[in-house]
């Protein structure tokens, strides 16, 4: 057991820990009670300090939950646990299709009963305390089983799929994996928003009114072709707004939830839309889906490397090769390159963040997306000043001042008041 891999997994898997902790630490040596001068304009003392109280209070249970969690499988590492289930379950069946299955099914279900405390304490406890939780006891549980039953169906339809690859294919096995779930990954994308949202949410047709048209207007007069726009019961949740475009083609629809038309002026909301739909002219959503897929084929080559790897299997406690101990060896040791790849993606991500402002900024909704921006910070309240590695190493989007700052570059104001200008009317929609 306690062979190179071993002590190559338990050196990887204690270091990201540590690092963790370490960005966790970093942001809370940031942490002040005294309201920094550039956030003067967007918190009040009383509420900076409440935004501090709410960090510091997730920082700790952070702490406390990633502590645990890190503790347990920790603990599974050194004592060989995940080759014990192994061998337990071969007792029952070494059938490559349904020994798999139950293993992954097994710590599926592990991982739910470990997290179900904290995922409480979080909801009805910290975002209780700070009034942003909507959610009652009936519904968390609901959504518990919902997720749990979501989750080991479409998990057990991809892995069912993979195996099947894997078993008769040979050395092909990682392209066809690779297609089979890129594949589905696009499917998703087409249909998240009327397969699976319905399941938790209830969407509805955005009401003909001023906002509606404002919106189409916008969206006309940007080259964006829009009819799919619906507001979603995020309220019964939690107070905190929000909005995105998913979908391409005629299925692509832009979705609000009505926190955020309740809490935003008619002008901010058609900045944040405006955001949302330079992602989409400027190939964003093309170029995040292309790297997502161009990453998934490289990561199911190195685990085709890994997979039948014996001296792997023996490092997590297990006696013969298998499918599915070489992916959590794989799954261990391959997060150095997941982090490299992370922190490349992330630098796309928080470019195009910036260059969606620029789209909304050059209509003349500069201010009124800065505006939208501080509104749904200060309602969240969010971290406004974490530490710079922190936001180089894990952040997607730019921080708040950062986003500002780009936003009041654009200097010219391309149509300044595009949206309303009194020439649209419903005949250009």
């Amino acid at each position: 057991m306690y062979n190179t891999y071993f002590y190559i997994i338990i050196t990887v898997f204690v270091l990201n820990f540590a690092w963790g902790q370490f960005m966790s630490y970093l942001n809370r040596k940031r942490m002040s009670p005294y309201l920094p001068k550039e956030l003067e304009d967007i918190y009040n003392p009383e509420e900076y300090a409440r935004q501090q109280a709410y960090q510091k209070v997730n920082s700790r249970f952070g702490l406390i939950s990633g502590g645990f969690s890190f503790v347990v499988a920790l603990v599974a590492l050194l004592f060989g646990l995940f080759g014990w289930l192994d061998d337990m379950l071969r007792t029952y069946t070494v059938h490559f299709l349904w020994l798999p299955l139950l293993f992954f099914g097994i710590l599926f279900i592990i991982g739910q009963v470990i997290d179900l405390p904290f995922d409480w304490y979080s909801v009805f406890k910290i975002e209780e305390r700070f009034g942003f939780n909507k959610l009652t006891r009936r519904l968390f549980v609901s959504d518990f089983v919902k997720q749990i039953l979501l989750s080991m169906v479409i998990g057990a339809v991809l892995l069912t799929a993979v195996l099947y690859i894997y078993q008769y294919t040979g050395k092909w096995f990682w392209l066809l994996a690779w297609l089979a779930v890129s594949g589905f990954s696009l499917l998703m994308t087409f249909f998240y928003s009327e397969w699976i949202v319905p399941l938790f949410n209830k969407q509805t047709p955005l009401e003909e009114g001023e906002l509606r048209t404002a919106i189409e207007s916008f969206a006309a007069k940007a080259g964006f072709g829009l009819k799919n726009i619906y507001v979603m019961d995020g309220s019964k949740r939690s107070t905190k707004a929000n909005a995105y475009f998913t979908g391409f083609g005629k299925k692509k629809r832009i979705v609000l939830f009505d926190t955020l038309i309740k809490e935003l002026e008619m002008e901010e909301i058609v900045a944040v839309l405006a955001h949302e739909i330079g992602h989409y002219k400027k190939k964003h959503v093309y170029q995040s889906m292309l790297i997502s897929i161009l990453t998934m084929g490289i990561t199911f080559y190195i685990l085709s490397l890994f997979l039948n790897n014996l001296q792997l299997a023996e490092a997590l406690g297990g006696k013969v090769s298998s499918f599915h101990l070489g992916l959590v060896g794989f799954t261990l040791l391959v997060t150095p390159i997941s982090e490299a790849l992370g922190l490349g993606m992330n630098h796309i991500s928080r470019k195009n963040e910036y260059e969606a402002d620029r789209f909304a900024a050059q209509f003349g909704l500069g201010d009124a997306l800065i505006s939208a921006l501080k509104k749904i910070s200060v309602k969240a309240l969010s971290n406004l000043n974490p530490h710079p590695l922190v936001v180089f190493w894990y952040y997607s989007h730019p921080t708040l001042l950062q986003r500002i700052e780009g936003c009041r570059s654009i200097k010219t104001h391309i149509y300044p008041t595009l949206y309303q200008s009194p020439q649209y009317n419903k005949k250009e929609d």
